[in-house]
């Protein structure tokens, strides 16, 4: 538990955009709170034990990838002896709260002179030649174009950058702001991915606290089934960045405190206020950025969760009025349980109690579903549609019999039956919330809403074929 304690060594006063609420040191009260959560989280099995990811291995077969295509190309030698070429985890596990099960996100920066292209034909050939690599997949569609794969059973997302340079040297620093001047869009997204995580670390007192106090957060809002960015909820990098304004503002604080006063804070936001950790460097590199004075766009964002890395974007863009309600509802639930956890009426694992979706919502919807009968695409089309969902979320919410709607965060398989006589089929849940006193006799057609969703699914289907 020493760890808990905070070390003082070069510690600036000040982090992030304002100082410190309180600088009180722990007391032994806080202490005896933090073990007692510790021992509530491990029984949750939320530690990866042991979890190595082969990222010099990995790095080594880009490298070498890089010289064959320098060759290919038939760059000068000592162009190509130089070439490099570096890999950076990013995400949960840079941040060091990766969760059993959970993807390894990766970034991947190679020299300014290659073409995009070839990281998804001839890299992936190269990877999915590897005996370790199972159940590879190239999405080069998607927002930031990805390789799935699987390396010795550890689940890795694969993005891709270009550096601006010839080269790409061992001591690159990506925080460099210069980094993603004149650069693809694309390399840009995949560069952030690092940039805000390795930013999140550097901008919090100390970092063992802020990663407890984070696991803690995540295990909560997973077990409350407000655990998801597409769905319209929040993701980890937005609970990152809520955590970690915690820290900045309590900088002494151990992880119970930090909890307690994450709660706290949060239930008193005034949303749409933002949340930011530092005033983002301003660079004229043309680039889109958040700024709700400049794009009417981003005036409409109902929680703005600011990244704090150039271009600087809202994480939370997906949220909705409905999301908004029950991520409020659910921590202000976490705030009175931790007032009742420190007068010692409750314990950390009445904090982490799961939701029972079918006892929380009277009126259920089980059968948004879709048939998947193409094999090699499965796993990226339930992910096509479960980022359409919140399509369908929106049209439900202009119902003006409907107060409010929860997709649950998990896809469920579809009846045994159906699956047998139809193929197989994925199914998700919506449970509702009606604007109605006595619904039972009030028809509500719901129709028009799915008739919608199910156009604009099939349009995208459209592209599997």
């Amino acid at each position: 538990l020493r760890s808990q304690t905070p070390t003082w060594s070069n510690m600036p006063k000040t982090y992030g955009l304002t100082g410190p609420i309180s600088e009180d040191l722990p007391e032994e009260e806080n202490l005896i709170q933090t073990r007692k959560l510790l021992d509530t989280m491990k029984s949750y099995n939320v530690y990866e034990n042991n979890l190595e990811f082969e990222h010099r291995r990995l790095e080594s077969l880009f490298r070498d990838w890089l010289k064959e295509i320098c060759i290919e190309m038939n760059v000068p030698e000592v162009v190509t002896e130089k070439v490099g070429g570096k890999i950076f985890p990013f995400g949960s596990y840079h941040l060091g709260v990766h969760s059993k099960g959970a993807d390894i996100d990766a970034l991947c920066v190679g020299p300014g002179f290659l073409e995009r292209k070839a990281f998804f034909t001839s890299f992936f050939a190269k990877l999915k030649a590897q005996k370790e690599v199972k159940d590879i997949q190239a999405i080069e569609e998607a927002y930031v174009p990805v390789i799935t794969l699987s390396w010795e059973g550890i689940q890795i997302d694969l993005v891709f950058a270009l550096l601006s340079r010839r080269s790409v040297p061992d001591n690159l620093d990506l925080l460099n702001n210069s980094i993603v001047k004149d650069i693809d869009i694309r390399c840009v997204r995949s560069f952030n991915g690092y940039r805000v995580t390795e930013q999140i670390l550097r901008l919090v007192p100390n970092v063992l606290n802020f990663r407890v106090a984070l696991r803690a957060i995540k295990l909560w809002a997973k077990q409350r089934n407000i655990y998801s960015n597409k769905l319209g909820f929040l993701g980890g990098v937005s609970w990152a960045i809520m955590v970690a304004r915690i820290c900045q503002v309590y900088p002494n604080a151990t992880t119970s405190t930090l909890v307690i006063k994450f709660f706290k804070i949060f239930s008193m936001w005034v949303w749409p206020i933002p949340i930011r950790l530092i005033e983002v460097e301003k660079c004229n590199y043309n680039l889109p950025f958040w700024d709700p004075k400049v794009n009417q766009s981003d005036r409409c964002h109902l929680m703005p969760i600011i990244t704090p890395a150039y271009p600087q974007q809202n994480t939370s863009v997906n949220v909705s009025r409905s999301t908004l309600a029950i991520l409020n509802e659910e921590i202000h639930r976490g705030h009175a349980i931790c007032q009742e956890i420190e007068q010692k009426k409750a314990k950390w694992s009445e904090l982490f109690e799961q939701t029972d979706f079918f006892q929380k919502y009277q009126y259920v919807l089980r059968h948004v579903k879709m048939k998947i009968d193409i094999a090699t695409h499965r796993t990226q089309l339930v992910g096509l549609v479960e980022s359409k969902i919140r399509l369908l979320v929106s049209t439900l919410e202009r119902n003006e019999l409907v107060s409010l709607a929860h997709v649950h965060p998990h896809a469920f398989p579809g009846h045994r039956k159906a699956n047998k006589k139809d193929g197989q089929s994925t199914m998700w849940l919506i449970g509702l919330v009606l604007n109605v006193k006595d619904s039972e006799r009030c028809k509500i057609n719901l129709e028009c809403s799915f008739e919608t969703f199910t156009n604009i699914s099939k349009f995208f289907f459209s592209f599997f074929n």
